[in-house]
C-alpha cells in the first residue's frame, strides 16, 4: 500500500509532516510492501481555499491512501472518488505517520467529519 504524508520538509521519514493537506510543500510517499520513501513536490500549494486539487497534484504517483493532521470535506470527496482513503493523524514525522497507520491507530476521515474551515486540528 502507498500512502501519501503532507510534508514541510524533503527528508524522507524525517520529513515534518505539514498541518494541512492541500497547502503542504511537500508530499512524501511511503511504499508499506516496498519500504520505500518518495517526494513530490505540491505544485498546487497556493491554491485559494476549497480549491486544491489533489489527484492532478499527485499524478502518476498512485496511492492508496492520504495521512495528513486535517483535510477538507471536498478534498476528502476528490480523494474518495479516486478510490483513496483518507486518515487524521496526529504526528510530528513521517516516520511516526507510518508506524501509527501499520499499528491502525488512525481514523478515516470522511466528508462528514473532515475540517470545515482552519481551526479544526
Amino acid at each position: 500500500m502507498r500512502i501519501c504524508i503532507p510534508t514541510e520538509t524533503n527528508d524522507g521519514l524525517g520529513a515534518k509532516v505539514h498541518g494541512h493537506f492541500g497547502s503542504a510543500p511537500f508530499f512524501t510517499i511511503y511504499d508499506t510492501g516496498k519500504n520505500t520513501v518518495s517526494t513530490v513536490d505540491n505544485t498546487n500549494a497556493h491554491h485559494a481555499h476549497g480549491m486544491c486539487h489533489p489527484i492532478g497534484v499527485l499524478g502518476t504517483s498512485s496511492v492508496d491512501a492520504v495521512v495528513c493532521q486535517g483535510m477538507g470535506a471536498r478534498a476528502v470527496q476528490k480523494l474518495n472518488e479516486a478510490n483513496i482513503k483518507a486518515f487524521r493523524a496526529a504526528a510530528q514525522t513521517v516516520a511516526e505517520i507510518v508506524r501509527k497507520f501499520e499499528a491502525r491507530e488512525l481514523e478515516e476521515i470522511t466528508a462528514e467529519n473532515g475540517c470545515a474551515g482552519h481551526g479544526c486540528h
